[in-house]
Order: structure tokens, then sequence, then C-alpha cells
């Protein structure tokens, strides 16, 4: 059944909703010797971070999704950054480009959950009795940014950051009209996993869709097995690793933070429910450089994707093409491993030898192109920019609408390939120019690559799909 408010059957639909997070005060108290753990690669300037990037990043998806609220932002000097700033009174609140932390700060209003959310927070952070005391006494619009950031009004720091909550795609995952709630890999983003599952639990907004929401968690007895089997059953899946592509199917990749046992108790919740026909499997690399799928992979159009080179049928023995000078050996070469498990046969999976014959069954069966299927390779297809450019997450592209997608400005040989393919490349700064100036409307803006600037958001190692949770597009069907 079609939900009007929560809705997802593809990647390319016309995007109507989504939930972003605009960085935090968190994401600048990240040091260097903590910045691993917390999973970032670096430190990064968060005022430079906002005002020259992300701010960009919401004002375009405003102009897209929620065309007066964008007014709202219009010619607002950037340094005050009041309407992008949902613990401020001049926040957009848009109810198009939805923000999680305004969205706790509303639920909060209910006194019943305020008592639990910060009763689970301060048991998962084992803090003071005394603090949670002191928790309870904020108001809402301060405790949500608390539990967000772990810093008080006074800006003492009482529990750490959750700085990859910017990454909403990996925290929760609409299936049809379900909502997957993920199940993060590692202990640094397990508050995310209790804020994103009290918002969709309770949050007036998806009041309709309790029976809709799916959680997936270890076993019962998991508590008894042993580190041997804990490594077998133990269940972690993050949103990066999980594509709608198709009414009838989905794509889940196995890697470095989503395990095989938790795909296999994604596909048996979804079976159950009838969410889905058919899964498919995408076992790649488990290393830092690839981390989810979408760092390899993603949709531009019905039958357009972009493509880590080394992943496609040219590139799967790329390695061995290029010599290391300082070693005079090959490059060992990338390896994928492919199955599709069906609801009505689920015993004899299907194989795929390549992940392009994979996405080129899902453009012309599942999604009815009637053109060919074609693929952007990530740098262009040229060594060494096809791995530099991966890094900096040339294959990790937003949607908008079909044909119309959102990448980072540092990729320049990325942005080279989309040209040949066709495609009008532009600076988010230029095209937001136009929309101020009337001089285009985005309805008119198509077959385009938006870039954003990138210096900071490209050190977080996540792109514009990764920065984005689409609650509502339009179907194809």
């Amino acid at each position: 059944m079609k939900n009007d408010n929560v809705f997802v059957d593809c990647e390319v639909g016309r995007l109507r909703k989504i939930m972003v997070h605009s960085p935090d005060d968190g994401l600048g108290k990240i040091i260097p010797a903590k910045a691993q753990d917390w999973l970032f690669e670096d430190i990064l300037h968060l005022e430079t971070l906002r005002k020259d990037e992300y701010d960009l990043y919401t004002k375009l998806l405003l102009y897209f999704l929620d065309p007066e609220k964008a007014k709202q932002v219009e010619g607002v000097d950037k340094n005050d950054r009041s309407c992008f700033n949902p613990e401020h009174p001049n926040y957009f609140n848009s109810d198009k480009v939805l923000e999680p932390q305004f969205l706790l700060s509303q639920i909060l209003e209910d006194d019943s959950v305020k008592k639990k959310l910060v009763a689970s927070v301060v048991a998962h952070e084992r803090i003071s009795y005394k603090m949670q005391e002191q928790l309870l006494e904020l108001k809402p619009v301060q405790l949500a940014a608390v539990l967000v950031s772990g810093i008080m009004p006074d800006q003492r720091m009482i529990f750490p950051p959750v700085p990859n909550f910017i990454f909403t795609r990996d925290i929760a995952v609409v299936v049809n009209d379900h909502v997957l709630l993920t199940k993060p890999a590692t202990t640094a983003r397990s508050r995310e996993g209790i804020l994103s599952t009290y918002i969709f639990f309770n949050h007036v907004a998806f009041k309709e869709m309790r029976d809709r929401v799916i959680e997936v968690s270890n076993s019962e007895d998991y508590f008894l097995f042993d580190a041997e089997e804990r490594k077998l059953k133990t269940v972690s899946v993050e949103g990066g690793d999980v594509m709608m592509v198709a009414p009838n199917h989905l794509l889940i990749g196995c890697s470095e933070r989503t395990t095989l046992h938790g795909t296999s108790v994604v596909i048996q919740e979804l079976f159950a429910r009838n969410v889905v026909d058919k899964v498919s499997v995408i076992k790649i690399p488990n290393t830092r450089a690839f981390m989810h799928i979408d760092t390899t992979f993603t949709q531009v159009k019905r039958n357009m994707w972009v493509l880590f080179a080394p992943f496609s049928k040219s590139g799967t023995a790329y390695g061995k093409q290029h010599l290391i000078p300082e070693l005079g050996e090959p490059v060992e070469p990338f390896s994928l491993e492919i199955i599709q498990v069906s609801k009505d046969n689920p015993h004899t999976p299907k194989k795929f030898f390549h992940l392009e014959d994979l996405l080129d069954d899902v453009s012309q069966n599942d999604l009815g192109s009637t053109e060919k299927t074609e693929f952007i390779l990530s740098g262009d297809g040229e060594f060494p920019f096809v791995q530099r450019e991966q890094w900096t997450d040339s294959c990790n592209v937003l949607a908008l609408k079909e044909g119309v997608v959102i990448g980072y400005d540092r990729n320049n040989r990325t942005a080279d390939a989309f040209r040949k393919k066709g495609f009008d490349v532009i600076h988010v700064n230029d095209l937001l120019k136009e929309f101020e100036e009337g001089v285009r409307k985005p309805d008119d803006v198509e077959n385009t690559l938006i870039l954003l600037t990138s210096g900071e958001l490209s050190r977080a190692r996540g792109g514009s799909h990764c920065i984005s949770m689409p609650l509502l597009r339009d179907s194809f069907f």
C-alpha cells in the first residue's frame, strides 16, 4: 500500500521528502586521538563545513523539495546560520526537508517520551543518576542538542558526540511503505540507533507507521554465545548498504559495516512481511576504502549508474594492468560476490558474476528501461584517479530526480565522465544564483550533475547519498 507520507520504491524517482542532519557542535569537538575511534579519518573545520558546504546542500534541497521555505533562506548572510540551526527560533522547519535533531526536540515535549529516552541514553552512556536529573531539567530544544552532541548548555561535554549522525542514510531506510531501522556496526554509532528509534516510534510524522517500522537486532540468546559464535551471528546493518532499487527488489551489501548474518535477518524479515519479492546480496571487500556499497556505485537514471571502475567488467582485472613502481609487481585485483534470493524460491539463489550484469538486470527487467544500460566510471576509468576519486565519494551521488544528481566538486575526472555522457555539470553556487535570479527553476533542470563544495565534507568520508535519508519519492509505477 502506497503511503503519501513515507514511501520509496526506487533510487531515482522525484524526491519529495528527505531527512538530513545539519552538522552539530559535536563535530567540532573531535580530537585527532579520537578521530578513528569515532570513524573519522581526520578532524574537520566545523564553521567551513557548515557555512560553505552543508548549508548550500540544504538550500539546494529546499529549492527542489520545498520552494516556499527556500525563499526563507534566500539572501541570508552565510555568517547568520539561524535559519539552518534546529536550535534557533528562526529555523526554517520544513515538512519536506526534515532534521532529526529538530524532530527529537518535538517528541521531547512529551514528558513520558522524555523520561524514557533520557533513561535509555543515560544507561547506554553509563553516566550518573544526578546527571540524568540535570538532563531532565533541560528544555526540549536544549535536551535534543545534548543527546546528539554530548555537550551541555554550559559547554560541559558529558558523553561522546555522534559525529556520524550527519550520515542519515545509515540510520534508517524506507523500503516501499516500511521503514527499516538499521543496527550500527560500532559502539560509536549506537546512540544514533537509540535516537532514530525514538523518532520513528514517537513522532507525529510517522504515527501511522508503527506497524511498518522494522527493527533488527541480535538474537535473544546472543549473550550466551562464545566469541567465535558471535562473529558468525552478529547482526549489523547500515543504510549505506541498503538500496531500494525497484518495488520488488532490494540490494544489500555485505561489507565492513554490514554482516552476512545481518543481511540474512533483514531478508527473512522483509520476506515474512511481503515487502519485496527478491533481494540481491553484494559482498564487497572488507576495507575502509569501500565501507558500504553506496561508496562503490549509485544510480543516476533508470538506465544509468556511476560505478567504481575496478568493479566493472573491464576492471575486474584492473589491478593487474597497472604496476606499483616501488614494488614492481601487480596490485591485487578487486573481487565481488553477488547472489540473488527470491521470496518464492529462497533455497535456489541466482548468481551474478559481474556487478554490471546485476545493475543491467535492475534497469531492464525491474525498471522497464527501453534504452541500453550505461555506466559512468569513477575517475573516468583512468588510473590513479579511479581510486583517488572513489575515496572522495565520486560514486556516491543522490538523485533529486531522474538524471539530476548531486556530487562533489573535487572529483574532476568523474565530472568529465558525466560530460561525456551528455550531462551538464554546474556548481551549486552557480545553480543557486540562477534560482534566486529567476533565470531557471528546479523543474527545468535535466540531465545535470550538481557539484557541492567539498573540502570538509569529503574528508568526513561520505557523499550526498550518505548524508541523506529519502523518505518519499515519486514512483515509476
